[in-house]
């Protein structure tokens, strides 16, 4: 243990100055996620409003505006920008330093974001959801905070980084092959944006691509947190769903060393 932390612990470090350092790319992004969430409220202030009804497919407008926005807040909290590092480190060559360190390659790159999800765990997610809570009070007169709720999510949200980090992990290592995944990689995040619920909630889908979305990996990157903390499964729905996320992050830990042992055959540096 004492030499996992001295190994890793540097790159945590690394993670968080570079969040610090560059706080206005930081600041940036959030601001862009929170407009993009005001517009979507608007959105569907409109669709409540037409339905003339209080509630839509199980929800309510107050449920909607705590789904947006801890949805939004919960994708940059998980967010693993693992893929866009490995293609820009095989465009530039410095993979291979990378590679002749005494370290094992997935965690460097793991211990390098957690010091980033702390950060934004610490100053964007638990910020936000005091915001919620202050905001479903003012709504409904009641407080609903539950604790139990808020620990069971963190511990969602944890095994959903690990599965976005290992999906990501996974489409990097195509770098590998094509040496480029900008193209695809857009491709990708839209792909993700719409499979993980992040666009609409899997809830608003027809019950069989429900169904369907919901055993995927992309539900349990973002979906399954949000879910348990709106207190929207049961128990045994929620040890469903983390026994899921838990299956799901064994399955891609494999996939990505399968992939790994034949795409480092495959190294060609273009820099350096």
């Amino acid at each position: 243990m004492n030499k996992i932390i001295k190994s890793y612990v540097p790159f945590m470090k690394a993670g968080i100055q570079s969040l610090i350092i560059y706080r206005m790319n930081f600041l940036g992004f959030v601001i862009g996620g929170l407009i993009y969430c005001f517009v979507m409220f608007y959105l569907w202030k409109g669709v409540f409003d037409s339905n003339g009804e209080g509630m839509f497919l199980g929800f309510s407008m107050t449920d909607m505006v705590i789904y947006l926005f801890l949805s939004n807040t919960t994708g940059q909290l998980t967010f693993s920008s693992v893929s866009n590092q490995i293609g820009e480190e095989i465009r530039d060559g410095s993979i291979s330093m990378r590679l002749l360190k005494p370290v094992n390659t997935d965690l460097s790159y793991m211990f390098a974001e957690l010091g980033e999800v702390l950060m934004k765990l610490v100053v964007l997610v638990l910020p936000i959801i005091l915001g919620l809570e202050i905001y479903r009070f003012c709504i409904t007169g009641t407080v609903m905070f539950n604790v139990v709720n808020l620990l069971l999510y963190l511990l969602s949200a944890v095994l959903a980084y690990i599965i976005s980090f290992r999906v990501n992990l996974c489409f990097g290592f195509i770098a590998f092959y094509v040496k480029n995944l900008w193209g695809i990689g857009i491709l990708k995040n839209s792909i993700i944006g719409f499979l993980s619920g992040s666009l609409i909630p899997l809830a608003f889908m027809p019950d069989g691509l429900r169904m369907c979305l919901e055993y995927m990996p992309f539900a349990s990157m973002g979906y399954t947190p949000v879910m348990i903390y709106m207190g929207k499964y049961g128990t045994n729905e929620i040890l469903f769903r983390l026994g899921l996320q838990v299956v799901w992050a064994i399955l891609l830990y494999g996939l990505s060393k399968l992939i790994w042992f034949g795409a480092i055959k495959k190294l060609c540096v273009q820099g350096g």
